[in-house]
């Protein structure tokens, strides 16, 4: 098993970050990859206890699924997630914010096993290891840019579980999420 800890400085208060971690518009607009969708659970609003979310995306240039399971959220101080379907034998998230005097920090911590016994664990350290540490680094970027600004905003204000009824408005936010997803793979 591998373990990968990450610790990500933000200077916006704990309750936006945490909220943008949980955020489905914002995950799917900060994934590196543009083709990441939601296939099944949580296609909207936020993330919550028992939810069970499968995503589909590539890696390495092969299509996947992976299903993940909301199991422990303590609002605005901590977010467990564990795989129960995809390409890992054991995936593992666990996320921990806590305020600070002027901003949060949030810690993670990621543990994973591959499949294929001791091929599985070279390819751990090959490349896996590097790749879920650049993804991971990837994500709480995009979560401390958006927070850090006003982007945050099209996330978070009014009520983001509800559509916009006003095509006016709903085009407004689809623009701003293309902007956003292409700002982060353009860098």
């Amino acid at each position: 098993m591998v373990t990968i800890r990450t610790v990500t400085w933000v200077d916006a208060p704990v309750e936006r970050c945490f909220r943008l971690a949980t955020s489905v518009s914002f995950l799917l607009a900060s994934a590196k990859s543009g083709n990441v969708k939601i296939v099944s659970g949580g296609k909207s609003g936020f993330l919550e206890q028992g939810d069970t979310v499968t995503w589909r995306g590539r890696m390495f240039g092969v299509g996947r699924i992976h299903s993940s399971h909301i199991e422990i959220v303590r609002p605005f101080h901590y977010l467990r997630e564990v795989m129960v379907a995809g390409g890992f034998k054991l995936y593992e998230h666990e996320r921990h914010f806590a305020a600070m005097d002027d901003g949060t920090r949030i810690k993670d911590e990621v543990r994973f096993s591959a499949y294929l016994g001791p091929l599985g664990r070279l390819i751990e350290k090959a490349m896996l290891r590097r790749r879920l540490t650049a993804l991971l680094t990837w994500r709480n970027e995009a979560l401390k840019e958006v927070a850090e600004s006003d982007a945050w905003k099209q996330f978070l204000e009014g009520d983001s579980e509800a559509p916009a009824t006003n095509p006016q408005e709903q085009n407004r936010r689809s623009r701003s999420e293309v902007e956003m997803k292409s700002h982060f793979i353009a860098h």
